[in-house]
């Protein structure tokens, strides 16, 4: 049987796949498709973690990602001959080897960079004359005997330091080397000597052999303790005043760390251990953690006790780094399944569409074969096999091109996505064409939307889905996409459920608008109107799977553009945050004014439309909060003449900020803040006693809204290193174009007894080159700041930008699937407009009349699923948005950018070029549908006994 059975098979799917190979090449193509996405999207999340996790721990600075373990000197009590063998390169390289294969897994060393050997951890003062003392205070240095030396660092000058004799504990001289930089500020020459006190004698005499130049001075054999490669100026923390003094490392020759044993210096052996990365897959982050958790202070150090001594220590700023990114990682990842199970969904339905499609297609045939005594059973094996032998390759091809295609990752997740598809299709295109043939038919029902009517069943799902919807709305408002135990598929899933409800709110009152129209229509002389809204109630292109797919993808779409353009406005608005205006020109000290031909000149270059001096002073003291804080005003908005009644501010300080009212009125349109209203701070305006000395001088202020509240209605005392006068709040704006705090008060700097700006705002695009050019003719005390390289600052981390341009292909994705499912809904009902129009025309009905009612019956399946795309869209941008912070994406990483929190704002672009592009879309296949009917004879089309 099971022989027999498989050799009718056979035949019976060549024919299948012969006689009808386009559908099954589309068929094909759309799984490929789609089994490509799900692929590559665990595969790109997998890619983008472990970029990231590789990316933070190799652009760390070493002195936070290298791993040190130190143990103090050997004791006192130990033979002075056991203590120097455990100081001795030999010995060190020994304990370092074992260290190594004693690190947990997945924490591996990059052992090229391995340094060990013995420091000093205290510094001691060097009393030669001709060390630099800047404040008088003599320089403090480190000696530093570590492994290595010559295969990091070249030799400039001078020689090697060697140990012509071995060194021990007593000896008195040692050879020893400086970088170049240490030589050129601490002013080291060749040959130069430096006592180094001890303890069993009065000094160790360290003459220094050579100059080096370190090979890779970032990485982390030079940068793990900074001081090797570079000298420091640090404050003396035992003075009572503001003193200075030089500090930095000799390096000693390799084997000589037992000298450092009679010193003071309290000597110490390490190993420092740099973690090699490019093992590291995201997925390691967790394990990694833990591993070095196990080492700072678990069963790891204890192990590591055992190699290296038991006062052994093990520090390292590795598990922070870690720590950081898993906090990033889990903050985008809600993000990201809220457009994972969007183009999911998607996806899903546009799939049963096409089975449908499939189904609706081989009615009449699986029909005939049910009528004529087959099974479902055998039916739906056929069908299985057939749909099998197509949808198995694709499926395979598709995983096969995202494995090639997608940065590395996991594999598993991508073949279960990519099953997932595959399985999907072989079961529900069998299922649902197999369905509809529980009981033979004799004939095809007539689907009318207009009157049919929906079931008590049909109602209880519905509810229960909008339950769902609200509830998951609601827990995504209340406490954002992210959660302690991870991702919630209920939350991130919320603009799905959105888009479901409205496309049964759609389904359900579609019939409205069509009853409405028809009975116009019904009067007027033309029947094309009236056919055509006939026709679009009895479609089964207006179903709810058609909607739904629509909705869905155009909600995505939306969802998708939004996240991007969020990302875009926040670090813009972040750029502008911090510089103010196109361009700033600043003094490097916060006193630092500018001189006015520098202000002349730069305002004169090409591409300058407006330059706004700025006198700006931070840390004003701010009287007591005045008693009628709360006065009625203009609520920040700089219209009104009152203080606002905002709550006042609980800083004591504000900044100062001195503007010629014009020009900076400009300069804050230019940069798109709130309207500067510049008439209340000119001479004339609210407050007229402008003249007077001290505190008698009331001066007009535009104030941040706590300010404003804090000093009331009345004029309020304000002592300034511009002088010394009283305010009066005329207005109030939220933002100020030239200051980054949100406490502020801005006056006219022309009433300033010292208005000499401190920085000067350019609207406009000069020239970078210029710009600098002219501004260093003034000296080097003056900084310039350009917006774009502002902006170039939040350059996207491996992590964002893996997330963004899953967001980016999520909007082509939905694009393309809503613009698939409109062909695929028209697609469907293709042989019943051919047939309408075959029936037509043999009543009189022109060529141009078919193709007008084919347009016109298309149309309004159309514009009822752009109209509500764009509604859904819109509404899940509105509702969502409260609960979605996009600061992971957009500025996280980037030190003194703005985090407050970035919300989602609507993108035209991305919620009505999709919509538009549905109903475009709708109207070419309907005019090339019916100019390829007209084209084609009517006899094919008007068979006898055709249901049609």
């Amino acid at each position: 049987m099971s022989d027999g059975k498989r050799a009718s098979e056979a035949p019976w799917i060549r024919t299948r796949l012969r006689t009808a190979p386009g559908a099954a090449s589309a068929l094909a193509v759309l799984v490929l498709v789609t089994a490509f996405l799900a692929a590559a999207f665990p595969r790109a999340v997998d890619a983008y973690e472990t970029k990231g996790l590789r990316h933070d721990i190799t652009t760390a600075p070493p002195s936070r990602s290298v791993v040190e373990i130190a143990r103090p000197q050997p004791g006192l009590e130990l033979p002075q001959e056991q203590r120097e063998a455990a100081t001795r390169s030999d010995e060190l390289a020994r304990v370092g080897g074992k260290l190594l294969k004693a690190l947990p897994a997945p924490l591996r060393a990059d052992t090229s960079s391995v340094a060990y050997g013995v420091r000093t951890t205290k510094a001691v003062v060097a009393t030669e004359p001709w060390l630099p003392r800047p404040d008088a205070v003599p320089p403090r240095l480190s000696y530093a005997a570590q492994s290595g030396l010559e295969e990091h660092a070249t030799l400039v000058a001078g020689a090697w330091p060697a140990t012509p004799a071995e060194v021990t504990e007593k000896s008195g001289a040692v050879q020893g080397v400086v970088t170049e930089e240490t030589a050129s500020l601490l002013k080291v020459k060749i040959g130069a000597t430096i006592a180094l006190p001890a303890s069993l004698r009065k000094t160790v005499t360290v003459t220094i052999t050579g100059i080096i130049a370190p090979r890779d001075p970032l990485g982390s054999y030079w940068s793990a303790d900074p001081l090797m490669r570079s000298p420091s100026l640090v404050p003396d923390p035992g003075s009572p005043f503001p003193v200075f003094f030089w500090t930095g490392t000799v390096l000693l020759a390799k084997d000589a760390g037992p000298v450092l044993l009679g010193t003071a210096a309290e000597p110490a052996l390490y190993w420092r251990v740099p973690p090699d990365a490019t093992a590291l897959t995201g997925p390691d982050g967790s394990r990694l953690r833990a591993a070095v958790a196990t080492l700072e202070s678990g069963p790891g150090l204890l192990k590591v006790r055992e190699i290296a001594g038991g006062t052994a220590v093990v520090g390292t700023g590795l598990g922070h780094l870690v720590e950081a990114n898993a906090r990033m990682r889990d903050a985008i990842s809600p993000v990201i399944a809220v457009a994972a199970l969007g183009i999911g969904s998607v996806a899903a339905v546009v799939l049963l569409m096409t089975g449908a499609l499939v189904a609706g297609r081989r009615r009449a045939e699986l029909a005939l074969i049910r009528s004529r005594g087959g099974s479902l059973r055998g039916i739906g094996g056929r069908l299985l096999a057939e749909t099998a032998v197509t949808v198995l390759p694709a499926t395979a091809l598709g995983l096969l091109l995202a494995t090639l295609l997608v940065g590395e990752g996991r594999w598993w997740p991508g073949a279960l996505a990519a099953a997932g598809v595959g399985l999907l299709v072989c079961v529900a295109l069998p299922l649902r064409t197999t369905l509809q043939h529980i009981r033979p038919v004799l004939g095809t029902p007539r689907e009318d939307m207009v009157s049919a009517r929906p079931s008590r069943r049909r109602t209880v799902v519905e509810l229960t889905l909008l339950v769902l919807a609200v509830a998951a709305v609601t827990a995504l408002r209340r406490r954002g996409t992210s959660t302690e135990g991870g991702t919630d598929l209920l939350v991130s899933a919320a603009p799905v459920l959105v888009a479901l409800i409205a496309a049964l709110v759609l389904v359900r009152l579609h019939p409205l608008p069509l009853r409405l129209a028809t009975r116009p229509m019904a009067r007027l002389r033309g029947a094309i109107g009236f056919l055509s809204l006939a026709r679009a109630g009895r479609s089964s292109a207006g179903g709810a799977l058609p909607l739904l797919a629509l909705l869905l993808a155009l909600a995505t779409a939306a969802f998708g553009g939004s996240v991007v353009a969020g990302i875009g406005d926040a670090r813009d608005d972040a750029a502008l945050a911090s510089v103010g205006a196109d361009a700033r020109i600043s003094g490097r000290s916060e006193r630092t004014t500018l001189p006015e031909d520098l202000v002349r000149t730069v305002s004169g270059l090409d591409g300058v439309r407006n330059a706004a001096p700025v006198r700006v002073e931070y840390g004003i003291a701010l009287p007591k909060p005045a008693s009628d804080a709360a006065a009625d005003g203009d609520g920040g908005k700089g219209t009104g003449s009152g203080t606002g009644a905002a709550a006042a501010t609980d800083s004591r300080v504000a900044a100062l900020v001195g503007v010629d009212p014009a020009s900076y009125a400009r300069a804050a349109r230019a940069a798109g803040l709130p309207e500067f209203p510049d008439e209340r701070l000119r001479p004339g305006g609210a407050v007229a006693r402008t003249t007077g000395s001290g505190f008698d001088r009331v001066l007009p202020a535009i104030a941040s809204p706590g300010v404003a509240a804090r000093l009331g209605k009345e004029p309020r005392a304000i002592e300034t290193l511009s002088g010394n006068f009283s305010v009066r709040v005329v207005g109030t704006t939220e933002r100020a174009a030239a200051v980054s705090p949100t406490d502020f008060l801005i006056v006219d700097s022309r009433s300033l007894e010292r208005g000499a700006p401190t920085t000067l705002l350019l609207t406009g695009t000069p020239d970078p080159g210029k710009l600098r050019a002219a501004v260093a003719k003034g000296g080097e005390k003056y900084a310039v700041q350009l917006r774009s390289e502002e902006r170039a600052r939040y350059v996207d981390t491996p992590m964002q930008a893996g997330a963004e341009r899953i967001y980016l292909t999520a909007v082509a994705a939905g694009a393309g699937y809503a613009l698939l499912a409109v062909l695929l809904s028209l697609l469907q009902t293709a042989p019943e407009r051919k047939t309408l129009l075959a029936r037509l025309r043999t009543m009189g009905l022109t060529t141009a009349q078919g193709r007008r009612l084919l347009a016109f019956e298309a149309m309004p399946q159309a514009v009822l699923a752009a109209g509500g795309g764009l509604f859904t869209g819109w509404a899940a941008i509105a509702l969502l948005s409260p609960g979605i912070d996009l600061v992971p994406l957009a500025l996280a990483g980037v030190a003194g950018s703005d985090t407050s929190p970035v919300t989602l704002r609507t993108d035209l672009w991305s919620l009505g070029l999709p919509a538009a592009g549905v109903v475009v879309l709708t109207a070419a296949v309907a005019g090339v549908q019916a100019w390829w009917a007209s084209r084609r004879g009517s006899i094919t089309e008007l068979r006898a006994g055709d249901s049609r």
